[in-house]
This record gives structure tokens, sequence and C-alpha cells, in this order.
């Protein structure tokens, strides 16, 4: 079933010019061609046709035009009572609606009007991060001591050191390169997007990289054709996603540690080691982490336990008694 010309257009223009990464496209696509689906029911009561056998290849800037407000808030709640959908699904419902209309409005002018300007976002629940303590960022570094393998210890130590004190993305580490390693002591990392930044390496990790690259097997022997690629599998091709995963859960579970730090967690942690020893305020530490908006770095600013039980403490008024005043 063909799709819409305006709904291929968009898609054309967030991964072209937007560079929205693909899944993010493969999820816009996924939510707008239920909406339109969902807007066909409504409007013309399609009740005898299966939802998924509705036909959109119709719908036009015209049939857009005539879609208002209530329409949009009556998508949202069908599929959350068809699909049971939580509040992050919802929101990402909500996102990609607006970010279609203001394509349709702002940008081509294909219609006289926006009522996705008003659409709310739902209320999201606030989760504070999960990250290692330093103990035990400390005692997942040590796993690699007792490795009789010189190639994976070396390589393993420099893959968590990267983690652990960069903060990079699983994506953005495997796709290091020996070039992405520059003479300054930074790291050109391409994030989200394919946007590009430059990551401060300290000098644990250059030490980390330096002891990996110099048992790091010549070009000869890397297979494919990949010769640029930093950090290696033992088949000599460049370490996939999903065996930087499988080290880190092995590594987790050597450390006695629970198993829902994961490669993700890693990030959690180098943000969160860096805000609570390091006095690096929120807008530094949204440019280390490669964030659009430092509304997503503030999740990793919480602070823990001991940090609100200091601080309450220190109040002025933290011994203050009435039987003092008398």
């Amino acid at each position: 079933m063909d799709e819409p010309l305006i709904l291929t257009d968009f898609l054309n223009y967030i991964s072209s010019v937007k560079s929205l990464s693909k899944n993010t496209v493969k999820e816009y696509y996924y939510d707008l061609k239920n909406f339109l689906k969902f807007i066909r029911l409504r409007k013309e009561n399609l009740k005898n046709i299966a939802f998924d056998e509705i036909d959109i290849s119709m719908i036009d800037a015209d049939y857009i035009d005539k879609i208002n407000l209530q329409d949009l808030y009556a998508y949202i709640a069908f599929k959350d009572r068809v699909d049971n959908n939580g509040a992050a699904s919802k929101f990402r419902k909500v996102a990609s609606t607006k970010a279609f209309y203001k394509y349709m409005y702002e940008k081509i002018k294909a219609i006289s009007h926006n009522p996705a300007y008003e659409l709310e976002y739902p209320k999201l629940d606030k989760k504070l991060p999960i990250y290692l303590t330093l103990n035990d960022a400390m005692k997942l570094l040590d796993t690699v001591k007792d490795e009789s393998n010189v190639f994976l210890k070396k390589r393993d130590y420099a893959i968590m050191m990267m983690f652990l004190n960069c903060g990079m993305r699983l994506s953005e580490l495997s796709g290091l390169n020996v070039s992405s390693i520059k003479d300054d002591n930074t790291a050109t990392i391409i994030g989200k997007g394919n946007k590009e930044r430059s990551v401060y390496l300290n000098e644990s990790t250059i030490e980390a990289l330096n002891e990996y690259l110099a048992i790091r097997p010549n070009d000869s022997l890397i297979a494919n054709g990949d010769k640029d690629a930093l950090f290696l599998s033992t088949r000599m091709n460049r370490i996939s996603n999903r065996a930087i995963q499988h080290m880190i859960e092995k590594r987790v579970k050597k450390a006695g540690l629970p198993d829902t730090y994961t490669v993700h967690k890693l990030r959690h942690t180098a943000a969160t080691l860096m805000y609570k020893y390091g006095n690096v305020d929120i807008l530094t530490l949204k440019e280390v982490l490669g964030h659009s908006n430092v509304a997503t770095t503030q999740i990793y600013t919480h602070l823990d336990s001991e940090i609100i039980k200091e601080a309450t403490e220190k109040n002025p008024l933290s011994n203050f008694s009435l039987e003092d005043d008398e």
C-alpha cells in the first residue's frame, strides 16, 4: 500500500535535512502512518475495514488542513486505549505529530494553520538515572587484572576507561577510528544526527589507549579493509555494539555488581562523577555528553542521599531547639 507523498517528503526532510537517526525516522513513520489511518477512521467512519488495511495514499495537504486539535487528542487517546501506551510512547507520538505539522505549516507552507502547536506533551515520570558509585567503577576496572589474554586485557580496559571518563554513547565508541584520536589529547566523535564533537581525554584514558594501541594488530591482520577501526574484535573486525555490550555484561558479573549496570549506565556514571567530583557545570556537561537540549542533561545532575544529608545538616537551623531558647 503506497504512502502519501506528503509523508514521504516529510520523512526525507527529517532524514536528510534534520539528520535524524534511522531509528527516529522509522519511529516517526510508524507514528504518522497510524495517525493518518486513525484520521480516516475517525472522519469517514471506516468501521468495516481493519485498521491495518486503511488506505492513506490519497491523503494530501488539503485533507491534513481539515484536521483540528480535537482530532489530535483523539488520536493520542486512541493509541493509549488500543496499545496501552506509557507516557514515553505518548510523548513520542506528540513529538512526531508536532514535527510533521511544523514542517507542513512553517517549512513548506502547505496548510493554513497548525493545530499541533497547542498539543500538549504528556507528563513524564522523572526517574533518577542508575549509575555506578566510584567504588563500583573501580571494581569494574579491576576485573581486567587477571585477564590472561593481553589483547582483551588492554582493549577492554581502554574501552571501559573511555566510557567512564568521557561519557560516550555505545555507537560513538564503537565507531571510533585510530585517526579519531588527536595529538592534543582529544577524540573526535560522531554523535546523534551525525553531529561531530571533540571530547577531551584525561591522562589515565590516554595511558590506557596507548597501552592498547601498542599491542593492537597491524593493518595487514585487520579484516574487511577497516584498517582505521580503533577497537577490534578477536576476529580482527571493528568491534560491534553487541560485542561491547556482552563484554560489559561479563565484566559486571565478574565484579559482583547488579546486572542493571549496562553499557548506558557507564555513560550515566561518567556524567555523575564529573558533576559530583569535578565541579562541572550543567552547560559544560551538556557539551561533553553531546546533548542538543540542556533539559536532557539535567537528569544527570541528581544529588545522592549523602550530599542531600550533608546539605541539610549544614542548614543553620539544623541544631535549633525550643529548649535552648528557654
